[in-house]
């Protein structure tokens, strides 16, 4: 266990060498926040662009509080993956290129400790980064629209954060198959948006998808209540994202015997 947390200090110390911890939370608040003030000061933004008839009135409905963080997870679901998938795409194939992880495997660590400590930190980092965004957004919401109580925004948020834990457990999966960063992410990508579009497509049949993550964390900010649909999708992101660790340990150990 020793090991373990070794290898996430070792983790967090290269993130900060990297910026990860400082262009991930600043992307991602100004993507977070972006939402609300594009939306509040929408009317004038149109106006200071002109090419407007002369005597235009324009009037957008004013949206509520939640309606304006239901469209910031919406941003989260498109860019904010992209950002996820790409900050996490290279933890494995790095060291795998530059030498370092058989100076770390040639030592006494387990594939788990090795892949769980990756998992471990990537999740750190891109946790915070989500609840920094999303708080200030949070906030932001307040300020300009209808107050959303901060029980609701809570809930939404450990909702959509297995979102991320999904994202996480894929892209290193993806990672101990593939030795390309641009082959892990391009995967990655595909097989979250695969998700995503059947979830779209097949409703009936893909209520347990993590595909509906963002429509059940939406569903807690609207009625405040932990439906049963709810239940299911986070029962079944937890389960598939633990299913894709243990892939992820498995195909790790065949790597390194074979490499052995």
């Amino acid at each position: 266990m020793n090991n373990f947390w070794v290898l996430i200090k070792k983790e967090m110390k290269e993130s900060t060498r990297n910026g990860k911890w400082i262009w991930l939370p600043v992307v991602l608040m100004i993507l977070g926040v972006s939402q609300p003030l594009t939306t509040y000061y929408m009317p004038q933004i149109l106006e200071a662009a002109g090419n407007l008839p002369e005597g235009t009135v324009i009037d957008f409905p004013t949206p509520s509080g939640e309606e304006v963080l239901i469209g910031t997870m919406s941003q989260y679901g498109t860019i904010g993956t992209l950002l996820f998938v790409l900050a996490t795409m290279g933890i494995i194939a790095q060291e795998r290129q530059n030498g370092s992880l058989t100076l770390v495997m040639v030592r006494p660590v387990h594939a788990w400790q090795y892949i769980g400590s990756k998992w471990v930190a990537q999740l750190v980092i891109l946790l915070v980064s989500l609840i920094a965004s999303y708080v200030l957004t949070w906030y932001y919401t307040n300020l300009l629209f209808s107050s959303v109580s901060w029980k609701m925004m809570l809930s939404s948020l450990v909702v959509y954060s297995l979102w991320i834990v999904f994202i996480v457990a894929v892209t290193v999966l993806a990672g101990t198959l593939l030795k390309n960063n641009g082959g892990i992410a391009g995967v990655s990508v595909l097989f979250l948006g695969v998700i995503s579009i059947l979830t779209t497509l097949l409703p009936k049949y893909m209520e347990w998808s993590p595909g509906n993550i963002r429509a059940q964390a939406s569903i807690l900010l609207i009625e405040g209540e932990w439906v049963r649909s709810v239940w299911i999708v986070v029962g079944s992101t937890v389960g598939l994202s633990a299913l894709c660790f243990l892939l992820a340990v498995f195909t790790f150990k065949r790597f390194e015997s074979y490499e052995g």
